[in-house]
Order: structure tokens, then sequence, then C-alpha cells
């Protein structure tokens, strides 16, 4: 039998905050009838208000959602509310799904069966658009918000002479926008920084940078405005400049050298990755998952989203057990829409990551799971001390200065300092993100006492994101 999740991991799953108080409404037994589980699937059907009963199930082993409800939403309330009542042992073990929940799980496993089967198969079979796609975290997009497993789509054929000349043309666009780039920078730093509060001059170049094919340059300038709140926004603003003017020399010197055939070859070929990455060139997900994967027990440290220009970015953070490595999930919606929810904070899975390369791997895809549900009994991570997480992230800005987050684990600390905004542990402390204000939820569950607390590192401070307490108990915050 699966290890039961406990509330706090079912309730992060939700896609918000409405999701979640609506889910603890249909939670109680009363409720539900016909509910039952096996060791990788929940099923029931939940009273709603018309004269037919919701049916919900969820394969456990990704997981995935099914409901039979309207909404949108992914996992919807239904599909919570199981999960709540599972958690706290409301679901009685059964022999076999039931016939309508059986009928959903078969239909998935014989996707993933072909989807294996075509990943094995040579390139542009017959078949290759049949099936789901394969996004980060390993969801599969066939209208379930069911996370497959990742298998490889078919390899397109090399590209032809009209798409040379479309790269050769994307290449001429971005270099000369940013060279405009260049140019724009030292005309601000030149004039000073005393008109920068007004938005229009980033807007106008972030439209220019968009035109000029560099989507990431662009929406960095489009995010300046973020950094003019506090009193030292102009060392900040300076910072930004200096990195994206980084950014723009390091393209300058480092395509040339590359040449023409091949732009990611040429003896700095990791660092130039790294660098057209943060320009805005895309890589295929056939090519991440055609290199070398890193097999590991990776512990769902935690995950965070944001909103930007009506699209939210997902961001899921991983950490293995043996190699201690660093991983980062992405996975992006529309606003409203349904977000990957395949990797549940908390949780420990054996899994094959394949790294987008660069000169400080870090997103990964999920190439393929070796479990068959993930494990929540591993305990908690391991923990570094405050001195080690830093020379950690001081390694990863070395090779990619333009690193705006990073996973960091840390042991045996507190909430200390002023205004208890900081976690403290023998060797040091870190200060927490200003937007985090009090983080009272982490006091109440550390009592004073030592815990091991998953946070995202940035720039202005620590992220908390998912504590264990002395018993190992999950606590997401």
């Amino acid at each position: 039998m699966t290890e039961r999740w406990n509330r706090d991991q079912v309730l992060a799953l939700a896609p918000d905050a409405s999701s979640q108080k609506a889910a603890q409404g249909v939670s109680s037994p009363g409720k539900w009838s016909g509910a039952g589980a096996t060791a990788d699937a929940l099923w029931g059907e939940c009273r709603g208000s018309g004269s037919k009963p919701y049916l919900a199930c969820v394969d456990l082993s990704e997981p995935a959602y099914r409901c039979s409800c309207p909404s949108r939403k992914f996992p919807c309330k239904h599909a919570l509310g199981l999960l709540l009542l599972w958690s706290a042992g409301g679901v009685p073990d059964a022999a076999g799904p039931a016939d309508w929940a059986a009928e959903w799980l078969d239909r998935r496993r014989d996707r993933a069966a072909r989807t294996a089967v075509r990943a094995s198969a040579p390139a542009g079979g017959d078949d290759a658009g049949d099936g789901a796609a394969v996004t980060d975290g390993g969801a599969a997009a066939d209208g379930e918000a069911g996370a497959g497993r990742a298998g490889g789509a078919a390899v397109a054929a090399g590209p032809g002479p009209a798409d040379a000349r479309r790269a050769a043309q994307r290449e001429r666009r971005v270099t000369a926008g940013l060279a405009e780039l260049e140019r724009w920078l030292a005309d601000q730093v030149r004039q000073g920084l005393a008109t920068s509060r007004r938005h229009d001059r980033w807007d106008d170049l972030a439209k220019r940078l968009v035109d000029a094919q560099a989507p990431a340059v662009a929406g960095a300038v489009s995010r300046l405005g973020t950094v003019l709140t506090g009193d030292d926004w102009p060392a900040r603003l300076l910072g930004e400049y200096a990195l994206l003017h980084l950014l723009a020399v390091a393209h300058r010197r480092l395509a040339p050298a590359a040449g023409p055939a091949d732009p990611a070859g040429g003896p700095d070929a990791a660092l130039l990755r790294t660098v057209r990455e943060r320009v805005g060139f895309p890589v295929p997900k056939e090519e991440v998952l055609a290199g070398e994967p890193v097999r590991d027990r990776w512990d769902v440290l935690g995950r965070r989203d944001t909103e930007h220009d009506r699209i939210t970015a997902r961001r899921v953070w991983l950490r293995g057990r043996s190699t201690g490595r660093a991983a980062l999930v992405l996975s992006f919606a529309p606003a409203g829409q349904a977000l990957d929810a395949s990797l549940v904070t908390g949780t420990t899975l054996d899994a094959d990551l394949a790294f987008y390369p660069g000169s400080c791997p870090l997103r990964a895809l999920v190439a393929a799971r070796h479990d068959p549900a993930p494990q929540v009994s591993a305990g908690p991570p391991p923990g570094s001390t405050v001195h080690g997480a830093l020379d950690e992230v001081a390694r990863a800005l070395a090779a990619d200065p333009w690193t705006d987050s990073w996973p960091v684990v840390l042991g045996a600390v507190v909430p200390a300092g002023s205004g208890l905004r900081a976690l403290t542990g023998p060797d040091g402390a870190l200060a927490l993100h200003p937007a985090c204000g009090t983080p009272w939820r982490l006091i109440a569950a550390s009592g004073g006492h030592p815990l091991t607390v998953a946070a995202e590192w940035t720039p202005e401070g620590l992220r908390p994101l998912t504590a264990w307490d002395e018993e190992g108990r999950v606590i997401v915050l």
C-alpha cells in the first residue's frame, strides 16, 4: 500500500487558495460513497448538488487526476477532497478499483506503453503524432492533467535550407538587438540613474528586444521596475544593468567564436549554451531527452508559482540523495489553467532526470520513473551547514552569473534574528526574503527546536519552501 501523504502535502497540490478551502468542504466521509484505495489508486463518488455524484479518481503513481465534474482546475476540489479523506485514513483498502476507475487507469497505462514503444522506435515513425506530449514534469497533456511517464517523442527530420535561413536571420536579429542593448546601457550609466523611474524607458526597449527575437532578455528588461522598491534601489538597478551588459558582451564574444555552422560549438560550448538560453533561444525537449540521464532518488523540496504577462510559471525544486545535484522542473500555463502537479512536495522518487545543457545545468525533465509510487517515509533530505549552502551557491554563480535562484537544504536551523526573519545554524545565519514577512508557520513548527529546511536562495534572501521536524514530519511552508 502506498504511504499516505499528510494534509500539508495534499493541500500543496491545490491550484489556488480557493481550491484548498473548497476541498476541505468535501473531505468529510459523509460526502463520499463507493470510495476505495489500492496500492496505486484512489476512487470515490462525491455527492454534489445534482442528482448524480461526481466520479473522482487519483492515480497515485504519478500522480494524475480524473473527475466527472465540469471544473477546469486540476486537481479539482473533489480530487483534493478525496486525497484529504485518504490522508486522514478515511478511505478503505480494496482488492481492485471500481469499473469506471479501472477503465481510466487502463487507458493511462496503455498510453504510457505506447509512448515507451515510440521512444525506442526509429525517428520519424508513422505514429509520431499519437499519444500524449511530455512536459517538464513528465505530465501527459491528455486533457486529464495526468502526469504520464516521460517517454521521448519521435525526433523530427533534420533542418532544411529554409530552416537554416530562418536560423541565420534570427542570429542576425539577436546580435543587432543585443548591440542596441549595449548602447542603451552605456547611455544609462553615462546619464545617471536619476530618471530611471520612468517605466516607458524600459518598455520601449523590451518591445524592440522582442522584435529582435531575444524574448528572455526582453523579459528581464521589462521586470527592471521591480527593483525600484526600497532605499537601495540604485545599487540593485545598477547590478541588474551589469548582468544585462555581461550577457550582451558574452554573446558578442562567444557566438562568433563558435562559428555559424554550430552556434553551440567551440571551446566554450557549455557557457555559450547558457548565454543562448538566457537570451531566449529554445532547446528542444527531444535534444534534452537524448542526453545522458542522471538516475537518483530525488527529494521533491518544494515549489513556487509566479505569474508574469498572464502566464503562470511553476518551479519545482529537487535534490538527489546520492549525487547531491540540484534540479529545477519548470511548467507553464495561461493564468487560471492547470499546471503540472505530478511532483508532490515532501516525497522521494526514483527517477532519471535529463538536464538542459549549460555551464551549470539546473533545469531538467523527468525522463523516466522507476518506482511504482513516490515514497513518503524516506525522511528529510540531507541538510548542509550555512557555510556549505553559501559555497554551493557561490559555485553556481561562478559557472552561471545570471543565476537568480537556487535550492538549498539547511540542517539543524531555527528562526532567529530581528523579527525571527533569518534561519540560524551553528555556523551562521541567512536572512529571509523581505516578501516572506514573519514566518509564523515556520516559527510554530520549530518551537525553538532545530529543523531541516528546504529553501529557494535568491539574491534578496531565502524563500522557505518546506520543513521537516525532528520526527521527519513534512511541513509545507
